[in-house]
């Protein structure tokens, strides 16, 4: 009997534990920094490429990355003219769908935001600045805000593309305009707690990053003509840097696409288009920031960067179809290298090993990362799904997922 009751309250223990996990995944990894804390992964794959597990392409079209929490994969999509958040199970059958806001009616309508999911909810934005919040379980819309719309919020020529950000109770969203800059909604209710001044400006379509510097957090985001840093608790702006002077080429375009790469006071800024990218310094209050180089090479147009070990990896833009695979010093912007290989495109890591996914025809190379050279060791294509390649890999539990707008596909690259 004894024994019996032991066990009881050793389950009772138990499962408050298990329903009090906490769970939480967003836009490119942990930080949002591409670079995933995956080991015992494979360091070359087979001729063919990895082990296809398995694969569907029949969701909705989009160009969104997958997060996956709850036994569960989620990803977006656009049907007609709104946006679907998919819930599909592990071996990618679809669980559920639910329409959670308006879609792009522009240029490249294809659905853009990655679920954001802390604990059963999850956070979402569509293309035409709706926000969300979605039971992860049921489907079941908790709330929705028209942000742009009720913040007087502008667009650029392809709509919205922000990945939310979270923190402590808040949900952040970039309308711009002239009514404000950046909002904090209720993360329970969608309510209003804060919106910041407004600069007059436009949004980009980059997924903002939370940062600390000696203790202070801190929102760095990109927006059309300039970076800035916002205080989370209150939406002040604490400092603003021209960022749209830097603009090059024939067309001084300020398309900016590419959440920030941050680490010990230093914030480096890429985006496309020839435009120059510049490496900032925080000063120790992160109340400004003094510029520490200009560079030429590295613009990347929207497939993001990473940071290992003091260098910056990524691909830059030649043009709307090419760019070439790069590596910088990120403490002096020095080019390691520049190098051929297939197109421009996203890039990820994992164990201190590159995946770069080519924009154009959709190979995927895994490259050991080394700032002496861009060195293929396997690469393979992707078979399923039609358009451009723009969705960023995603690497789980051994398994890497490859989404190519209406097919999702997962890859076996464990050891």
């Amino acid at each position: 009997m004894t024994k019996i009751l032991v066990s009881i309250i050793a389950f009772l223990l138990v499962v408050p534990a298990i329903a009090q996990e906490k769970v939480f995944t967003e836009w490119r990894g942990p930080n949002r920094t591409g670079v995933y804390q995956e080991t015992g992964l494979l360091k070359e794959w087979p001729a063919e490429g990895p082990e296809l597990l398995w694969h569907n392409d029949s969701i909705p079209v989009g160009y969104s990355s997958v997060a996956i929490a709850h036994n569960t994969i989620f990803l977006t999509g656009l049907v007609d003219s709104l946006d679907y958040l998919l819930a599909l199970d592990m071996k990618g059958n679809k669980k559920w769908q639910v329409a959670y806001g308006r879609g792009w009616d522009g240029s490249f309508v294809d659905s853009r935001a990655t679920p954001t999911i802390e604990d059963e909810r999850i956070y979402l934005s569509s293309g035409k600045g709706d926000v969300a919040c979605v039971n992860a379980l049921t489907g079941e819309i908790i709330w929705k805000v028209k942000a742009t719309e009720n913040f007087g919020g502008t667009f650029g020529k392809w709509g919205i593309s922000e990945s939310i950000l979270l923190y402590k109770n808040m949900v952040y969203y970039t309308p711009c305009g002239d009514q404000t800059t950046m909002v904090a909604l209720d993360k329970m209710t969608g309510e209003t707690i804060w919106q910041s001044k407004s600069l007059n400006d436009n949004p980009g379509y980059v997924s903002p990053l939370m940062i600390n510097r000696n203790g202070k957090n801190q929102i760095v985001t990109v927006i059309e003509k300039s970076v800035i840093g916002l205080n989370p608790d209150n939406g002040n702006i604490d400092w603003q840097f021209d960022y749209g002077a830097y603009a090059g080429g024939k067309w001084k375009a300020n398309i900016q696409t590419n959440t920030p790469l941050y680490k010990d006071g230093k914030i480096y800024i890429t985006n496309g288009y020839d435009h120059k990218s510049v490496m900032l310094n925080l000063n120790e209050d992160a109340s400004g920031v003094e510029l520490a180089y200009v560079d030429s090479l590295l613009d990347v147009h929207h497939g993001g960067a990473v940071l290992l070990d003091g260098y910056i990896y990524g691909a830059n833009w030649l043009h709307n179809r090419m760019g070439n695979w790069c590596c910088l010093d990120w403490n002096t912007g020095e080019k390691m290298y520049e190098t051929e290989w297939q197109n421009k495109g996203s890039i990820i890591s994992a164990e201190g090993m590159l995946y770069c996914y080519d924009e154009k025809g959709g190979n995927i190379a895994l490259v050991k990362a080394d700032p002496k050279e861009f060195k293929v060791i396997s690469e393979f294509k992707v078979p399923y799904g039609k358009g451009p390649h723009w969705s960023h890999l995603v690497i789980q539990d051994g398994v890497m997922y490859v989404r190519h707008e209406n097919a999702l596909m997962a890859y076996s690259i464990k050891e």
